[in-house]
């Protein structure tokens, strides 16, 4: 309940529009970096613009602390007067987010799968229901709760590498995407695509991912940040509060659906998850990883 004023068109922050073709001189940019454990963020005043990399090795496993930082991070410059848009990323080679940490949700008490699933819930609350213009600059692969984070943003920009994928493979794993994570795939690839793909936990590779507009550029991956701050310069042009009541307007309905019925996903999640033959599939699925480290 605390995200509604972020997503009603009266609490809207509007902040003053600038362009970034109109940026001064490299010697008077102002960069201020602030970092935790699992990521850095780094905000230039000038531009209004921040860039968030994540650094969870080695595969940026969105764990119950990992979570916790990004919404805490997003929630920062949600506030910060001088921050318009904000780039998502990552630090660790070849990989995006490979999504949701299965070791939050093996073997842990009802209490701990709860609080790990309403931090799920939070941190898309704070990025698809964000006033910033977010894009992701998606360098690796992203599997799951990943390839959730991405389509979270306002556009995605992927490197073009075939050894890349995205998609949601919930069910490969025995898992139900929830309704939200369907509502937001729905949203960008549009319904029958959607049934297709969470149905059989299809992983597009990029080329593919592109075609069916899972992402919106592919780009060389040396070209990708550079790419996605060109981009950004695009959509910082616009006025911000014709983008924002633009933006709250297509995306409220599918917010309050989850603000709605957040208390019974959760505990839909936590009965789903505690059953002995999701534990099973987990279990195994943990063993499979421990074996191909070894």
């Amino acid at each position: 309940s605390g995200h509604l004023s972020h997503y009603g068109i009266k609490s809207l922050q509007c902040k003053p529009t600038r362009i970034l073709s109109q940026l001064p001189c490299n010697s008077s940019y102002q960069r201020r970096l602030f970092a935790n454990k699992n990521m850095t963020v780094e905000l230039d005043s000038n531009t209004g613009v921040a860039v968030i990399q994540m650094k969870n090795p080695p595969v940026n496993s969105l764990s119950l602390e990992f979570l916790t930082e990004f919404s805490i991070s997003m929630e920062k410059l949600e506030m910060d007067r001088e921050c318009r848009g904000v780039v998502i990323t990552s630090s660790i080679p070849r990989i995006f987010s490979a999504g949701l940490d299965i070791n939050e949700m093996y073997g842990k008490t009802p209490e701990h799968t709860g609080e790990f699933w309403r931090a799920v819930q939070e941190i898309w609350l704070n990025v698809y229901g964000s006033n910033l213009v977010t894009i992701a600059a998606i360098n690796g692969a992203s599997p799951a709760g990943g390839c959730l984070l991405a389509m979270a943003c306002d556009y995605r920009i992927m490197a073009d590498n075939p050894k890349y994928t995205i998609g949601l493979n919930e069910t490969k794993l025995g898992i139900v995407a929830p309704f939200w994570f369907k509502d937001t795939m729905m949203s960008v690839i549009g319904r029958r695509a959607t049934e297709h793909s969470l149905q059989l936990g299809i992983m597009y590779s990029a080329s593919e991912a592109l075609r069916n507009g899972l992402v919106d550029q592919l780009i060389a991956q040396d070209k990708i940040m550079p790419t996605a701050l060109s981009v950004m310069s695009e959509w910082l042009a616009i006025p911000d509060h014709a983008r924002q009541i633009t933006k709250s307007m297509m995306r409220k309905p599918t917010l309050d659906r989850l603000l709605t019925n957040r208390e019974s996903d959760i505990q839909n999640f936590v009965n789903f998850i505690s059953k002995d033959s999701i534990q099973k599939s987990l279990q195994l699925y943990l063993e499979m990883l421990r074996q191909r480290k070894s």
